[in-house]
């Protein structure tokens, strides 16, 4: 069955507040990271993630739907605990950990919207141009957290 406008909305909303879960949680990583080089790192994803988020909405918006403009409860819920667990157990290599995670999640989800067949044209367009932001922060924390374990 063809998706409806609303369909594209909600997918698109999802992505959207997946995103913004990822940038709240690179805002996360950068403060509780150690080292300067990892705080930049995190800190240019953060930004880096709000701008595919912001492009998701829009399109959000082209479809003539409501944006959302914060992440999942779920997610703020997940740091709390993740914040609390790691006060007892810092270090960057913990934080990579978890920010690897994170990446996971949320390339997992864009694959799945990448993987339906009936997405209007436009809308995939903005689900692959956030996308390559999504897998090039995925793979690069990705590599970060192998090159910690050595």
């Amino acid at each position: 069955m063809a998706h409806t406008n609303e369909d594209h909305i909600k997918l698109v909303n999802g992505l959207v507040e997946t995103t913004i879960d990822s940038a709240d949680g690179y805002e996360e990583a950068a403060k509780d990271a150690d080292g300067a080089r990892f705080k930049d790192l995190f800190t240019q994803r953060a930004q880096e993630r709000r701008s595919v988020a912001s492009d998701l909405q829009n399109e959000v918006r082209r479809l003539g739907g409501e944006a959302k403009d914060d992440g999942t409860i779920l997610a703020a819920a997940h740091r709390a605990f993740v914040n609390l667990k790691d006060s007892l157990t810092k270090g960057d290599e913990a934080v990579v950990n978890e920010v690897e995670a994170g990446e996971d999640h949320i390339k997992h989800k864009f694959e799945k919207a990448l993987a339906d067949t009936d997405v209007d044209t436009q809308t995939r367009a903005a689900i692959e141009k956030a996308w390559t932001s999504v897998k090039s922060g995925h793979d690069q924390m990705r590599d970060l957290k192998k090159s910690l374990q050595h």
